[in-house]
């Protein structure tokens, strides 16, 4: 009975979530596969520091052997620190790409990509339902700024609507619409929160809490859109 129990619960134990470098690799397999050119970007990015700082070691220590030592040192982690924050763009990217199209593709932008300032929720706002077109709600300095995923035939009617509801509620607060789609105008996925992050602000920081409160007694669309993806957890294929 000991035995038989004591299997159980290694059985029943979660499964132990693989180490920083592991999701390292992983992410990095995943970035490499999707864009052949990721890792000639990630080389540049880590080897121009450090050529940077080996520069500097010879040509500014001026022969005092700390500062050499010093000037190469701060090159090599300096190349990390770029070579991290490439990775993460490009993995970003790559992560996106995999979802672009899918229903709730904007939605996972919602979910990882925004930043502190913005007030927005994963599930859309508003959904037609022969398309599954919808529009996706945030709040920020800017205003309200609404995001259609779908094309803009699909998407016409459902956000004008919902820009006369946000109207109604939040009189003389600015309402950008923004849209996702395959039309050639439309943002790609991956260009979504930038985009949102360079409109213009227009209301105050406690401005933004009153208002999102508002536009929550509008209630939210409850049609079962499939959620996004967080990029950094995506995993990368087996390989065929």
């Amino acid at each position: 009975m000991a035995r038989s129990k004591s299997a159980e619960n290694t059985s029943s134990a979660p499964a132990k979530e693989p180490g920083r470098l592991k999701q390292m690799y992983q992410v990095f397999n995943m970035t490499r596969r999707y864009d052949s050119m990721a890792i000639w970007w990630m080389i540049a990015a880590f080897v121009v520091p450090v050529l940077i700082g080996i520069g500097l070691a010879f040509g500014v220590s001026g022969g005092n052997v700390l500062s050499f030592v010093l000037y190469i040192v701060v090159g090599v982690m300096a190349g990390v620190l770029v070579f991290m924050i490439v990775l993460g763009r490009l993995a970003e990217r790559a992560a996106y790409s995999q979802i672009e199209g899918q229903p709730g593709a904007v939605g996972a932008v919602f979910k990882s990509g925004l930043r502190r300032q913005w007030r927005a929720n994963e599930m859309p706002v508003a959904v037609n339902g022969r398309s599954q077109a919808a529009v996706y709600r945030a709040v920020g300095r800017p205003g309200v700024v609404l995001v259609t995923e779908g094309t803009r035939g699909q998407t016409q009617k459902i956000v004008e609507e919902e820009k006369r509801k946000v109207a109604r509620i939040t009189p003389g607060v600015p309402i950008t619409v923004l849209s996702v789609g395959p039309e050639a105008e439309s943002i790609p996925l991956h260009k979504l929160a930038r985009r949102m992050n360079r409109v213009k602000n227009a209301i105050g920081r406690n401005e933004v809490l009153a208002v999102s409160n508002r536009l929550d007694s509008l209630g939210q669309n409850k049609l079962p859109i499939p959620k996004g993806v967080d990029p950094m957890r995506v995993r990368p294929g087996r390989p065929r």
